[in-house]
């Protein structure tokens, strides 16, 4: 290769590298303009038509509210986010087992499957005040409601993926006399892992909401709590705040897990 080829190759490389800051600068100042828009004329719209601050707080109301309660807003959102990480990776301990033990049972399959699509079909909200009154109003429940909530999807995920090998891949790994262990290391469970990460990635967004649920039921900490006495309180401002940590939660919680999904299963992005 010559060194004209070599310049070159180089200058192809940086006006792709220039291209792509380029587009994420574009995806990114587009959805923060618009963002950054409505805030504004939240602010006028609340300002103009003079809506009570206990009604509809304005953008600048919630801002000051994270300011005097801030101690505070922090203390619970570590609450919400223990319970929520701590049922999150209860329900993966158990489902990713279990659902591999009902793609090799059909027993299994024809027996607890459907027990858990009934149980998926029992809204949580009506679950959690029987969890508070079986177990009382600690951390517990609200542990349990999301487990309940992202039990489901993970297990129908990983079902999905471990049972979605081609049958020509089937075919050739029996070929080739290998283990049901082998078989499930280097063919069934890596197939899965796309599917399980779609899972883990719906089922993360319902964890905090099923941290929430737990906590309007009976509890005494947590952002959902700091919700409820401070919307009969009144302190509407402080409610805000609390839905604005509960939204980022789950986006960063999303990604992070979209995050391990890129280091793990780099042949997902080329599929």
């Amino acid at each position: 290769m010559s060194e004209q080829d070599v310049l070159l190759s180089e200058e192809e490389l940086e006006a792709e590298a220039l291209g792509l800051r380029r587009r994420w600068i574009k995806d990114g100042i587009a959805p923060l303009a618009a963002f950054l828009l409505l805030l504004a004329l939240w602010e006028l719209a609340v300002d103009y038509f003079r809506v009570p601050t206990w009604l509809l707080p304005a953008p600048s109301a919630i801002g000051m509210a994270f300011t005097d309660w801030g101690s505070e807003l922090w203390r619970n959102s570590l609450v919400t986010l223990y319970e929520t990480l701590v049922g999150f990776g209860l329900s993966i301990a158990i489902a990713i087992p279990l659902a591999v033990a009902i793609v090799y049972s059909p027993f299994l399959r024809r027996t607890i499957y459907p027990l858990l699509l009934a149980l998926q079909s029992v809204p949580k909200v009506a679950i959690a005040p029987l969890l508070a009154l079986w177990i009382g109003f600690g951390a517990m429940p609200k542990i349990l409601v999301v487990f309940l909530v992202c039990f489901f999807p993970i297990i129908v995920a990983t079902a999905t993926g471990l049972g979605s090998v081609p049958n020509a891949v089937m075919d050739l790994i029996r070929s080739l006399s290998a283990s049901q262990l082998q078989t499930f290391v280097k063919i069934r469970f890596p197939n899965a892992m796309p599917h399980i990460f779609v899972g883990l990635k719906i089922a993360i967004t319902f964890a905090v909401i099923g941290a929430v649920i737990g906590e309007f039921v009976g509890s005494e900490s947590g952002l959902g709590y700091m919700i409820l006495t401070s919307s009969s309180q009144a302190r509407t401002p402080v409610a805000f705040a609390a839905l604005v940590i509960l939204t980022i939660m789950s986006i960063v919680l999303y990604y992070a897990i979209s995050l391990i999904e890129q280091l793990l299963v780099p042949w997902a992005e080329e599929n």
